[in-house]
């Protein structure tokens, strides 16, 4: 089972920022597409963000895109996700996810999907008040 560890979750006013980190081991962040996924309470799990493998195809939930940016750094194996402009509507649990031995790039269908993904981490709460 492959770990994926969140990190940097909290609480925060709307309007302010906070970054997630997802860390994991070298040989799956290298050969894996990536994403974020969040949990709102009393609701269903849904897609946030996704990168492929080479960090070019890039895809967003409509309802982050202009405010959440996805990125990974290999060399420190971890993958980002920098939230700004947070809204009362972000309060959830956010989930890292990959997807291993994947090609380079990656397509919406599969990448947006979390059935698609194999690994997850055990979440980080992030909680957005007035």
């Amino acid at each position: 089972q492959v770990q994926l560890i969140e990190s940097g979750g909290g609480l925060v006013q709307a309007g302010d920022s906070l970054r997630l980190s997802c860390a994991a081991p070298e040989s799956i962040i290298t050969s894996s597409a990536m994403a974020w996924f969040r949990q709102p309470p009393g609701k269903e799990r849904e897609f946030v963000a996704a990168i492929s493998r080479n960090g070019i195809n890039i895809y967003y939930a409509d309802s982050v895109r202009g405010r959440f940016t996805i990125s990974r750094d290999n060399a420190k194996n971890t993958v980002y996700l920098q939230m700004n402009s947070l809204k009362l509507e972000d309060t959830a649990v956010y989930y890292c996810a990959g997807r291993s031995a994947t090609g380079l790039t990656g397509i919406y269908a599969s990448m947006t999907s979390g059935a698609w993904y194999n690994s997850w981490g055990q979440g980080t709460r992030v909680t957005v008040s007035t």
